[in-house]
């Protein structure tokens, strides 16, 4: 149960209490802002490598090669915003290859590679990219430079990573001013197709090309140490962000890499074949993941046509997408759009794996009736919608928030000559269903945890996952798992939970919380006694089940409940699951089992004045002496939420569904 304050529970408790409902939209899915980039310049410049960087003075430093020439230029603007110009460019003289920006503080360094395609060199800018000096002698590759990506700390250091085009990448360093010798990578692709870097403890690295045996495509992470979570001058394995079917006619390529709230990567894909093309996708990961980690959201496809990418920096208000012939921008923290003052009604049903509610805004002098455009920009579809339940407190109105929602549909009402909108949103398991794998993914037996692939599929739709101490099963379990391709990821999740006895809740803080509902739990709150039930109904019936009957590999675990057992003459729930290899592990198994069956147990509903802190799942001791039930324990299994205001009555109640501890 959501923590209240004493002001709180004494006006819930109250029969004249006043409701107090909080109602706003934000750009924003989980927790995570929502970028929605406009182009703000589309230009004349001929297609090629390009880059971006952004000093610390917010200004935008551009680089890129015309294909036509293969001829530099550069870009500085100073204040960039809808009204910039982004045409002049200065030329710095004929390369080949790539180009590759980075900055730190003032300092700006631009590499590219000479007309013989192996020759490395560095200009150095000061002043935020104001002016740059002579191209300085970086290195001499051993073979022809297809790509180039750098970052520089704050220290001075910079690392400057060049991808040949035989599939090997090299790093070389700058440390205390002086370029070192450059080192060859570990890992193994048989073609590069683009690198991208960011410096965040350690060089934490994105390769785009084809594994080694050039069956498959995609992209992949990595880390070049810093002493953080990799040793110096080491590299770890690569890891999939995404990737190709064997033999598929996808490729994978420029890469670029920033953060500006949470690490976010732009690539491209390209469909080869006489129906080919080039389409960039986005991707970003939670904020509590580590690069280790390597959680990511399945990726999206971005409006936009180039082969060479879109590179991605920040300022301290926009992230900024540039192609050598655009620019585009997006804010990075959309202010809440307030719905409060014009909320007729709301009605909100939760359950264990569901949540839907439904926000009617009154629309009869039309201010509602272009939702989605200009100040009503953030009333769209997609859009994270926060509903706050309160009241009138003695300091007050204060109220608690329920967990997000996302709006998945908008309806204009008239009826007797009024009119609304009514704002439809779905939760978490809502957008888990609404996001579908894009390729099988596999785990063989003993690679991963439970935990751990729970928290990466999540991930795939832009979720984090907190947990509680968990089930044995969480940590100590491996099993072998695919998901299919297009499965959606709510029935995924779905196949990863039937393991453990572990609720899993979307939280009103964005992400997902991961727990094991126990029979030791202490009461969260109590009615009959302070707070008043209105409506009751209880229900005492036979369970479906008697037994949890485990079958493993050479195991078998049996639970028995006997208080019903006449009942039922013996009905037991069977379940064969041969990834489960010791007797431990057969044992929780048939524990998450029973506590489903004593849990999922219809015990009746109570109608009740709105409780503004209860989730689902909590405990409660429910006092109503004409039906003997004195402080009996239930678990709360589903809420639904209703308030209304105005001529056709008012209501600000809630029906809470009761299961077993």
């Amino acid at each position: 149960m959501r923590p209240l304050s004493e002001a709180m529970l004494l006006a819930q408790r109250s029969s004249s209490s006043q409701p107090w409902v909080r109602v706003k939209a934000l750009d924003r899915t989980a927790g995570i802002a929502r970028l929605r980039f406009q182009r703000i310049y589309a230009g004349p410049e001929a297609a090629g490598p390009q880059a971006l960087t952004v000093p610390t003075d917010g200004s935008l430093v551009r680089a890129r090669i015309d294909s036509t020439n293969n001829t530099l230029y550069t870009q500085r603007v100073a204040d960039p915003s809808t009204k910039s110009d982004f045409t002049p460019w200065i030329s710095m003289g004929s390369v080949s290859g790539d180009v590759a920006l980075c900055s730190s503080g003032a300092e700006v360094l631009l590499f590219h590679v000479s007309t013989n395609r192996r020759t490395l060199y560095v200009r150095a800018s000061s002043n935020s990219g104001v002016s740059f000096g002579q191209a300085l002698y970086v290195g001499t590759a051993p073979s022809p430079v297809a790509w180039l990506a750098a970052a520089l700390k704050s220290d001075g250091t910079a690392l400057l990573l060049y991808a040949t085009d035989n599939g090997r990448l090299h790093a070389i360093k700058r440390a205390d001013g002086a370029w070192l010798s450059p080192r060859l990578w570990s890992n193994s692709l048989s073609r590069i197709n683009g690198v991208a870097v960011l410096h965040d403890g350690d060089w934490n690295v994105v390769v785009a090309g084809r594994d080694s045996t050039g069956n498959k495509s995609g992209v992949w992470s990595t880390i070049l140490g810093d002493g953080v979570n990799q040793p110096p001058g080491t590299w770890s394995n690569l890891k999939p962000i995404t990737e190709s079917q064997r033999g598929a006619n996808f490729e994978y390529s420029a890469p670029f890499l920033d953060h500006p709230d949470v690490n976010r990567l732009f690539f491209v894909e390209r469909v080869t074949g006489a129906e080919g093309h080039d389409h960039p996708f986005h991707t970003f990961s939670p904020p509590s993941a580590s690069w280790l980690d390597n959680l990511w959201r399945e990726p999206a496809a971005f409006n936009a046509d180039t082969e060479h990418g879109l590179s991605i920096g920040h300022t301290t208000t926009h992230a900024w997408l540039s192609a050598a012939d655009g620019v585009w921008w997006a804010p990075l923290n959309s202010p809440a759009l307030e719905l409060s003052e014009d909320v007729v009604s709301v009605t909100g049903k939760e359950s264990p794996r569901s949540s839907s509610w439904s926000i009617e805004l009154r629309n009869d002098d039309g201010r509602y009736s272009r939702p989605g455009d200009g100040d009503l920009g953030l009333l769209a579809k997609g859009s994270e919608v926060r509903v706050e339940l309160g009241y009138v407190t003695a300091l007050g109105g204060q109220s608690s928030p329920c967990a997000p929602v996302w709006i998945d549909g908008l309806e204009h009402r008239r009826t007797d000559g009024s009119a609304s909108l009514v704002v439809h949103a779905t939760g978490g398991w809502g957008l888990l269903s609404w996001q579908q794998a894009r390729r099988i993914q596999t785990w063989s037996a003993g690679e991963a945890k439970l935990f751990q692939i729970l928290r990466s599929v999540l991930a795939r739709a832009g979720f984090e996952l907190a947990r509680r101490p968990g089930n044995f099963l969480l940590d100590n379990h491996r099993p072998e798992f695919i998901i299919e391709e297009s499965e959606p990821l709510d029935l995924v999740v779905e196949r990863l939970m039937s393991h453990l006895p572990d609720s899993i809740l979307i939280a009103s803080a964005g992400g997902f919380d991961l727990g094991t509902p126990s029979v030791t739990e202490e009461s969260a709150y109590s009615y009959g006694k302070g707070h008043g039930i209105r409506e009751a109904r209880y229900l005492d019936p036979v369970p479906r089940h008697s037994r949890a009957i485990v079958f493993g590999s050479g195991h078998t675990g049996d639970l028995t409940d006997w208080s019903d057992f006449p009942a039922l003459f013996d009905q037991p729930m069977q379940v064969t699951d041969p990834t489960l290899d010791t007797q431990q592990k057969v044992d929780a198994r048939a524990q998450a089992e029973a506590r489903r069956i004593a849990i999922y147990r219809n015990r009746g509903r109570i109608t009740i004045p709105v409780n503004v802190g209860q989730e689902v799942y909590d405990i409660i001791e429910v006092t109503d002496p004409a039906a003997g039930l004195a402080s009996a324990e239930r678990r709360v299994l589903g809420i639904e939420t209703r308030y209304a205001v105005g001529p056709r009555g008012s209501k600000y109640e809630q029906i809470v569904d009761l299961g077993g501890v």
